[in-house]
């Protein structure tokens, strides 16, 4: 079994979200570095980051935070999503010493671009669906699409993704 603890960022802390809700915030640490650390000293081989801001705002917004933590934890596997919408993104947080990025609401919006992402970068690529009532929710949870949750599993999954992470939103 592989458990893969969670790192939550709003505003360079580790944070927990009320139901995806950006304005209901419990901060649990000032430090998401020493957070990873801790994890990794416990025995974590795989830790999950999000940047809750970049989910928001369409794009990286702790990214400083997320490459202090990869450099923290040297030799283990980091998988990062939140605001990841182009390739540039993509290959920055690979270079960065990220394992896996983590699609989803452009994974949403431009299927393609999960196939093409599993081709230019296989075996990095990690797709996230949370849904509410079936359907996937985007933009942070701040919207929910048309798209049933199974029936987009299946897509990614044909188009080659490293896995894919469910979260029941409701």
């Amino acid at each position: 079994m592989l458990l893969i603890p969670a790192i939550d960022l709003k505003g360079g802390k580790c944070v927990r979200l009320r139901q995806g809700h950006m304005d209901d915030v419990t901060v649990f640490d000032d430090d998401p570095v020493a957070v990873a650390r801790r994890w990794v000293e416990q025995g974590a081989t795989r830790v999950h980051v999000v940047d809750l801001d970049g989910a928001v705002a369409g794009r990286p917004v702790n990214a400083k935070v997320i490459a202090a933590i990869t450099a923290a934890v040297a030799g283990v596997d980091v998988q990062v999503g939140g605001g990841i919408r182009d390739e540039d993104t993509i290959e920055a947080y690979l270079d960065a010493g990220v394992r896996y990025v983590i699609l989803g609401t452009q994974a949403v919006n431009v299927p393609h671009f999960v196939g093409d992402a599993c081709t230019e970068y296989p075996g990095h690529i990690i797709v996230g669906l949370d849904a509410r009532d079936g359907k996937v929710a985007i933009d942070g949870w701040s919207k929910l699409s048309q798209h049933g949750v199974i029936d987009m599993a299946q897509h990614f999954e044909r188009d080659g993704v490293e896995a894919i992470i469910y979260t029941d939103i409701g």
